[in-house]
């Protein structure tokens, strides 16, 4: 993962990989009024820390200060999707009801799919209406495994919420 800081807040913990990484990067450093610096801060040395706790099954939340950079619209729907349960699923319709009339589901999608924020601000929760995993920056396997270990750690408490989603 690519992680960022910026004034002690984490800016971004992404996919290198993903298709516009380009683009993610130029919208945080233009809201930001920032320039890429190589290098560690304590935010990252944190936030790296929780993140292998969470890939470990040993931790299901952040408690992390981020910084959301992006539109007032898209910095709702990232709101929103903090407010996804650990193990649990919704889609993308559903989400777009809580925050946006139902003509804006494309927006929302668009909205989830510019998040800089990958596993701290849970974007691999959002499914679509019929089950299916459907576009996620790191890729439709690697959402699979991240649903698949919250599932593993939730367990029996949560297994009605992920909609069909394949194990």
């Amino acid at each position: 993962m690519v992680l960022g800081s910026f004034n002690d807040a984490l800016c971004l913990c992404d996919w290198p990989y993903r298709r516009s990484r380009k683009a993610v990067d130029e919208r945080i450093q233009r809201g930001l009024d920032a320039h890429v610096r190589v290098g560690s801060s304590a935010v990252i040395e944190e936030a790296m820390i929780q993140l292998e706790a969470y890939f470990k099954g040993t931790r299901q939340t952040f408690d992390l200060p981020i910084r959301m950079v992006g539109t007032e619209f898209q910095q709702r729907v990232w709101k929103a999707l903090l407010d996804v349960p650990y193990g649990s699923t919704t889609t993308y319709a559903d989400l777009t009801a809580t925050i946006a009339g139902p003509t804006a589901i494309r927006a929302v999608a668009s909205a989830n799919g510019a998040n800089a924020l990958s596993i701290i601000v849970p974007c691999h929760r959002i499914i679509g209406s019929d089950g299916a995993l459907v576009g996620y920056a790191g890729g439709v396997p690697v959402k699979r495994r991240l649903l698949q270990l919250e599932r593993a750690i939730a367990g029996a408490s949560a297994p009605d919420l992920f909609n069909g989603v394949p194990a």
